[in-house]
C-alpha cells in the first residue's frame, strides 16, 4: 500500500513540475514578447492557460484520489492539501500572465525607462515561480522562505513602475493610454508575484504543520 502511495505522490509531485513549468513559460515568453515587441512569441498564450487549466483539474482529480484511496495523515496529509491549494494560485498566475500577453498584443509597442523596470519584475518572478515549486518538490523550508522574502522586490519594482510611470506622463514623456497598460502589465506581474508567495507559504505548512499566515 505505502509503495503504491509513494508512486501516487511522486506522480503528484512531478504533475506540479509540469504545471509549474508552463507557468514559466507563460510569464517568461510574455515578457520576452515585451522586450522584443515579437509578439509571435504570445501566440499560443492561450494554448498554453488551457494546459495550465487542464493540469489543475488533473492534480486535483489526483489529490481526491489519494485522499480517497490512502486516507493520508500529518505530514502526508498537508502534502495532499497544500497541493490543492497550490494549483488554485498557479492557475491563477496562468490567468494573469495571459492577461498581460493580450494587452501586449493590443498595445503599440512599448517605449521608455518602465518598460525596462518591468522586465525586471519579470526576471524576478520566473525565478519566484521556480524556486517555489523547488522548494515543493524538495521540501525545502529554506527555499520557501526565500521565496516569501523576495516578495518585497517585486513589490518595490511595481512602486518603481507606478512612479516612473507618473513622473513621465507629468513630464509629457508617455501618453495615458500607454501608461496605463504598462500600469497594468505591472500590476499582473506584481499580483503573480503575490500568489507565488502563497504557494511557498503553503509549503511552509506542509513541512512545518504550521501556516505564516496562521491559518489552520
Amino acid at each position: 500500500m505505502r509503495i503504491k502511495f509513494n508512486h501516487q505522490l511522486e506522480q503528484l509531485n512531478n504533475s506540479l513540475i509540469k504545471m509549474g513549468t508552463y507557468c514559466e513559460t507563460a510569464i517568461a515568453r510574455a515578457a520576452k514578447a515585451l522586450i522584443e515587441d515579437d509578439l509571435s512569441l504570445i501566440e499560443d498564450s492561450d494554448e498554453l492557460e488551457k494546459k495550465i487549466d487542464d493540469m489543475e483539474r488533473e492534480i486535483e482529480s489526483l489529490c481526491f484520489l489519494i485522499m480517497l484511496q490512502q486516507q493520508p495523515v500529518a505530514k502526508d496529509f498537508r502534502t495532499v492539501t497544500s497541493a490543492l491549494k497550490m494549483i488554485t494560485d498557479m492557475e491563477r498566475i496562468g490567468d494573469q500572465a495571459a492577461d498581460i500577453a493580450e494587452i501586449i498584443n493590443e498595445s503599440s509597442p512599448f517605449v521608455g525607462r518602465s518598460k525596462d523596470s518591468i522586465v525586471q519584475m519579470a526576471r524576478e518572478i520566473v525565478k519566484m515561480v521556480t524556486d517555489s515549486i523547488d522548494s515543493f518538490v524538495k521540501s525545502d523550508f529554506e527555499l520557501a522562505t526565500s521565496v516569501i522574502e523576495y516578495d518585497d522586490v517585486v513589490d518595490n519594482l511595481f512602486k518603481v513602475v507606478r512612479n516612473e510611470l507618473i513622473e513621465d506622463i507629468r513630464n509629457g514623456n508617455t501618453d495615458a493610454e500607454e501608461a496605463i497598460d504598462l500600469l497594468m502589465i505591472a500590476k499582473y506581474f506584481e499580483r503573480i508575484g503575490d500568489h507565488t508567495t502563497n504557494i511557498a507559504e503553503w509549503v511552509e505548512y506542509t513541512i512545518t504543520g504550521s501556516h505564516p499566515g496562521g491559518i489552520m
